[in-house]
């Protein structure tokens, strides 16, 4: 049976990119949302070998610190060709938090591979959502999302990998679509179409753990 979740969460997430889509995501629902960061909470070591199992340590320190509900996100981007890499890294390959260099390296990884064709810069994104309450019961929920990463990077919004990554179906990257579009998800008419990662997430949480919006 899912827990139902209300009132006041805290986002575990230092993330401003991340917090961004989360509250834009839990809009709809009427949570009061603040942040691991605006609460001044320190960051935990995320010493997972898997995204849900990071998720999980960010969520259970943010709800024993606040003895609130606490969501965290962990997430990443897989390149096929760089046998899943940067992977639980896609964060660390980052300089000071400037995704350019990160992306800069993923292209540089490719070329000293010859994986210079579409069809072998295959990736895909993936995101963990935990919930975790004080009393220690957790919620986990995954999303993917399949794409090929391209280069130069193309457009300004989103954050971390997005400019560079063009997820199947489209010819635009994340970094080209406003947040309604990388999101996709119509609560109302058609949830099943949530594009990003985090998004295909959400709703599978939102579908266990929220009251459906009016």
């Amino acid at each position: 049976m899912h827990r139902r979740l209300s009132g006041k969460v805290v986002i575990a997430t230092h993330n401003q990119g991340k917090l961004r889509e989360m509250r834009e995501l839990l809009g709809p629902f009427g949570v009061d949302a603040t942040s691991a960061g605006e609460l001044g909470l320190p960051v935990p070591a995320e010493t997972g070998h898997m995204f849900s199992e990071n998720a999980a340590i960010k969520a259970h320190a943010a709800a024993q610190a606040t003895g609130l509900p606490a969501l965290s996100d962990d997430s990443g981007i897989c390149v096929l060709a760089l046998d899943g890499a940067p992977g639980l890294f896609s964060a660390d390959w980052a300089v000071e938090k400037d995704f350019a260099p990160a992306m800069q390296k993923v292209e540089r990884e490719l070329q000293k591979r010859g994986a210079t064709q579409p069809d072998q810069r295959r990736a895909y994104f993936v995101s963990a959502l935990v919930i975790a309450w004080p009393d220690g019961h957790e919620e986990l929920f995954e999303g993917r999302v399949h794409g090929a990463v391209v280069w130069p990077p193309r457009g300004e919004t989103g954050f971390g990998y997005d400019p560079m990554f063009v997820p199947d179906g489209s010819s635009r990257t994340f970094g080209e679509m406003t947040a309604e579009e990388k999101h996709g998800i119509d609560w109302l008419a058609a949830p099943d179409n949530a594009l990003s990662h985090r998004a295909r997430a959400f709703v599978a949480l939102a579908r266990a753990c929220l009251e459906k919006p009016e």
